[in-house]
């Protein structure tokens, strides 16, 4: 991969302070960037955080949405792992290759990928809520085909740019693809695929969650009942469970990214 040189740097750097300043040249400084009205509110709002609903009924059925909002998390990440494996194998086999058409073939695929991870997860729960109603089947599609298109464009490319002396060892060796991939590239890179996996969870959780206040359910959906009868201190119970959630999911990666690095 090439380095930018000095004068492609700082013409990269006019162009964005360039586009920062434009952008700040078309906000309306003049309309009121809060509304007046909700300072009594959102002061109320964040009073709620030191004393969150901790009753017996609303803890359960805090653990339950927390449980709906992972399984939904869960299985379209696995969805989503299962396409973007596939889409970036298929894409490293054709690109091994010098034919003009096996290069389409990569094309194609990343093509696919980028269609897939261009429309947000929430507007993709929308169009599947029409198809299949308020169902999982809607939150876990909708979370599936994004990803997989996430997924699969940083699959391919950590898999592309692995390090070349082991790769060239076993190139030599008279190696296969299919051993050149699984004793030579994986290995390079499996630990940082596993980490941003991880964080893929992370976001799939979080996103699972704001799938919620289209109805689906989940830990989403009961934010949202809280909040339009202005219970904050239930809003906190939720949110801290939220937050408890990406905490464990995190602390996770971090031992398991530590074990396949000793």
């Amino acid at each position: 991969m090439k380095r930018l040189s000095v004068s492609n740097r700082k013409m990269l750097s006019v162009i964005l302070i360039g586009l920062v300043l434009w952008s700040l040249s078309n906000v309306k400084w003049n309309d009121p960037i809060f509304h007046p009205g909700g300072t009594d509110t959102f002061r109320d709002f964040l009073e709620a955080s030191i004393r969150p609903e901790l009753s017996a009924a609303f803890i359960l059925l805090v653990i339950q949405s927390a449980w709906t909002t992972v399984t939904y998390a869960v299985a379209g990440l696995c969805l989503g792992m299962l396409v973007g494996i596939v889409s970036a194998m298929t894409a490293l086999w054709a690109g091994r290759k010098e034919k003009s058409i096996n290069r389409f073939y990569v094309a194609a695929i990343r093509i696919f990928l980028a269609f897939l991870r261009a429309v947000h997860e929430l507007v993709w729960a929308w169009l599947f809520i029409i198809g299949f109603g308020l169902t999982p089947m809607a939150a876990i599609l909708a979370l599936a085909i994004p990803y997989g298109g996430i997924l699969g464009r940083v699959y391919y490319d950590s898999l592309l740019i692995a390090p070349e002396p082991p790769i060239r060892a076993l190139q030599l060796t008279g190696a296969t693809d299919l051993k050149i991939l699984i004793y030579g590239q994986l290995p390079l890179v499996f630990p940082n695929l596993v980490s941003y996996t991880f964080y893929r969870f992370e976001c799939a959780i979080r996103a699972a969650t704001v799938m919620g206040f289209v109805g689906i359910g989940g830990l989403g959906m009961q934010i949202e009942l809280s909040l339009s009868d202005l219970l904050f201190n239930e809003v906190w119970t939720l949110l801290y469970a939220m937050i408890f959630l990406i905490v464990v999911v995190d602390v996770w990666s971090s031992v398991i990214r530590k074990t396949l690095t000793k």
